[in-house]
């Protein structure tokens, strides 16, 4: 079985104690990512095996019974590529399983975010910018699946809103997940500024301090 995007390893760590008689490779992009899975691997799940690459060009051919990922396919753009890749990577009859950031995925957060990246105190930061995330519709990763080779495909969006108790416990939380990439852009004061703005606006909300998550539910079968 393959993880992409394994991060830390604790779900690949999970997943490989629930395989019997075979193998998990988990992937990721990032060095440091793997560094750190690989270290905690070491002491809890020491069969899994731990690869640098990207989702969309996968370095195998009809390895894997089954490709799993949880929160990756949204920092990948080019998700023709992706699932064809999958589908590559795939023994014939083999499975994906996967769920990501989909549909009006932190809209509201992020219209403020831009919003905020237009105003003449913070737009000189952002001149070059690009969002580094891709949010996929349902019906389009349907078609994209199909395309790809995919059969047996299901693709469903799933409200999933998270709300905090404090607006510390919001601050924190979007710096560092939701909007870290703008953030790591501005100095310290324009940091404080710009994190400020979006934790006002949010306690305003009804419900206040909530993330207006949508999850992108997908799975698919290369056929036999």
């Amino acid at each position: 079985m393959l993880d992409i995007g394994c991060g830390t390893g604790r779900v690949t760590g999970e997943i490989a104690a629930r395989v019997s008689g075979g193998g998990v490779v988990g992937l990721d992009r990032s060095p440091a990512m793997l560094a750190t899975a690989q270290e905690w691997l070491r002491q809890h799940a020491p069969r899994v095996g731990l690869v640098l690459g990207d989702g969309a060009s996968l370095p195998f051919v009809r390895r894997f019974d089954a490709v799993f990922s949880g929160a990756t396919f949204h920092w990948i753009h080019d998700h023709g590529a992706l699932f064809r890749s999958i589908i590559t990577a795939l023994k014939p009859g083999g499975r994906l399983m996967a769920q990501c950031g989909g549909g009006p995925n932190l809209a509201l957060l992020l219209g403020r975010a831009s919003r905020l990246m237009r105003e003449p105190r913070f737009a000189p930061y952002f001149e070059d910018w690009t969002e580094p995330t891709y949010y996929s519709d349902a019906e389009s990763a349907a078609r994209r699946m199909r395309a790809a080779g995919f059969v047996d495909v299901e693709a469903s969006l799933e409200a999933a809103p998270t709300s905090f108790d404090a607006p510390a416990d919001f601050r924190e939380f979007v710096a560092n997940v939701c909007v870290r990439y703008h953030v790591a852009r501005l100095p310290n004061g324009d940091r404080d500024a710009f994190l400020r703005e979006l934790t006002v606006a949010a306690a305003s909300d009804t419900p206040p301090l909530t993330l207006d998550y949508w999850r992108l539910n997908l799975s698919g079968r290369r056929p036999a």
